[in-house]
């Protein structure tokens, strides 16, 4: 069975998007109606940005979404999924290659996600940092021994677990990781605390947006972050969605659901290779591969 997976925010690059502009006047027509409905050209930061620039994340969120879903309908009839995840950011890609939002209404709500984000961000100091080398389980102990906000984000593999929180309890949390045995425990040069009670402000203003927006049903089935199995209706996925932003990003166990359902080959569409990477890390004998535009 055919998977298609939709990468998150960090697989940015200047001159994503590039060839598709350049290359298919669908995709040239779809870039300038993003740039209409953004209000501001976000090609030619995509096209000619410095990193900096791409690293904001109102620029972001949009141009990764954008690289993702354009290349998926340039794809044509040689798109047919029959199973969709996307990495945070990434479902709402992914919802769209389902048919659950249109393309403007997608992109309209991962304008509003980061916008909401970043304010939130703002509230207070956060971040996040990458745990590596240790079972989920221990890294969860320790974020609940710990005073302050600090908890489990995205579960992106085994043995790479990124925590989420108040900057202090991040690094207090980052010394005692280390002490059990982490082979890494990172800090972030992330803008604030993703999914994570932090994200609250964030999770209550997309709401009002989401509830707002026509999801249809969906024409495959959607892997979602928050439960990690298949949801097939779209007042689920709408919930879903909403408690996305305070909840943990089960990528690992999303992806072994997926392969328990009957997925043998994993397609990634969007900019870079992070999800086949960590494809490979959690099951070496699925096929993962990214979609080429020819």
């Amino acid at each position: 069975m055919k998977a298609y997976i939709f990468p998150g925010q960090g697989a940015q690059f200047t001159g994503m998007g590039l060839d598709l502009y350049n290359n298919s006047q669908m995709a040239h027509e779809l870039f300038e109606k993003a740039n209409e409905i953004l209000g501001f050209r976000i090609t030619d930061i995509m096209f000619e940005g410095t990193a900096e620039q791409l690293k904001q994340t109102n620029v972001t969120q949009p141009a990764i979404f954008l690289h993702s879903v354009i290349l998926a309908k340039v794809l044509g009839n040689s798109f047919q999924p029959e199973m969709v995840a996307g990495h945070s950011l990434g479902e709402i890609s992914a919802l769209v290659a389902a048919g659950v939002l249109s393309f403007d209404d997608g992109l309209q709500l991962v304008s509003k996600r980061a916008e909401a984000m970043q304010k939130a961000c703002e509230i207070m100091p956060s971040t996040m940092a990458a745990v590596l080398g240790l079972e989920d389980q221990i890294v969860e102990e320790v974020c609940d021994a710990v005073d302050g906000v600090v908890v489990a984000a995205n579960y992106n593999c085994p043995g790479q677990l990124v925590i989420s929180g108040e900057v202090s309890a991040i690094e207090t949390a980052c010394e005692l990781l280390k002490g059990k045995g982490a082979r890494r425990a990172l800090v972030l040069p992330v803008g604030g605390a993703f999914h994570s009670p932090m994200m609250e402000p964030a999770r209550e203003e997309l709401a009002a947006a989401i509830k707002a927006t026509k999801f249809n049903e969906p024409t495959c089935r959607v892997y979602q972050n928050v439960p990690a199995k298949a949801i097939t209706t779209a007042l689920e996925i709408k919930e879903n969605l909403i408690k996305q932003l305070t909840a943990p990003v089960k990528w690992t166990q999303s992806i072994q659901s997926m392969i328990a359902d009957g997925g043998t080959q994993f397609i990634e569409v969007g900019p870079g290779k992070v999800l086949q990477g960590l494809m490979r890390k959690i099951d070496r004998s699925v096929e993962a591969t990214g979609a080429s535009f020819e």
